[in-house]
């Protein structure tokens, strides 16, 4: 059997990965991955083979999975969240034609902006736009512009990869953006380590945002004109008329 599973694992607990995810990691011969997400699901499936790369070495990654699968084995290509989001199918799928006899199979996982928001609360009741901050692949030029469009239509905006090493300041960068837009005492609400150790959230305004701690491990909820404070949680109305 020539075939590759693409599995996203969800936010990184086992309680967190769907049965699906599971049921195709258990199936596989070999798991390939960034070696952080190796980690997360080494001690799960002890008996499998497992092979990793570093970050950035995407492409060496896909192919290596490829490879092993075009010998015959069954191989999951693991990501964390959903491989479809920010994850490895696309690339995965791009490569497909020049291994004859491969079959791909995605297998979805929780994207950190469902499991974020559901430990914030209920900030993605209405329509959103999901931003990644991450200027390796798409010009800020072009982050700038989405940044805009998406504050200017008041949608609820949440920020995948709001910061690293070497972009301390790009929270801060598209705060400013999206004040000129949203008043500065918007709901915003931070998600650090989703479904791991550390696990923590903090709801706050537009304002204050620009100056919060964040890190690869974050995701960053910007709510709408409509988005407020409930029992400590961020909450954005669908608009149910009640008594």
């Amino acid at each position: 059997m020539h075939k590759l599973y693409v599995v996203g694992l969800g936010p990184g607990g086992a309680d967190g990965m769907t049965v699906r995810a599971k049921n195709a990691l258990e199936a596989s011969d070999v798991i390939v991955g960034y070696t952080v997400y190796i980690d997360l699901v080494r001690a799960q499936f002890p008996d499998k083979e497992f092979l990793s790369t570093p970050m950035r070495r995407e492409v060496d990654r896909v192919r290596l999975a490829l490879e092993t699968a075009a010998q015959g084995k069954t191989v999951a290509m693991i990501c964390s969240g959903d491989a479809g989001v920010y994850g490895m199918s696309g690339l995965c799928e791009e490569l497909l034609a020049q291994y004859p006899g491969v079959t791909l199979e995605t297998v979805p996982g929780v994207s950190a902006v469902l499991s974020g928001a559901a430990i914030l609360g209920a900030p993605l009741m209405h329509d959103f736009a999901v931003i990644s901050l991450s200027d390796l692949l798409t010009p800020w030029e072009k982050i700038e512009k989405r940044l805009l469009a998406a504050a200017q239509a008041d949608f609820v905006i949440c920020l995948y990869n709001p910061a690293s090493h070497k972009r301390r300041d790009s929270l801060a960068r598209a705060c400013e953006l999206v004040l000129r837009y949203a008043s500065p005492e918007t709901v915003c609400g931070i998600a650090r380590n989703i479904g791991r150790e550390g696990e923590q959230t903090q709801v706050l305004t537009l304002e204050a945002l620009k100056n919060a701690e964040v890190d690869m491990f974050s995701s960053v909820f910007i709510g709408n004109s409509e988005t407020r404070v409930i029992n400590g949680k961020m909450v954005t109305p669908r608009g149910y008329l009640y008594e």
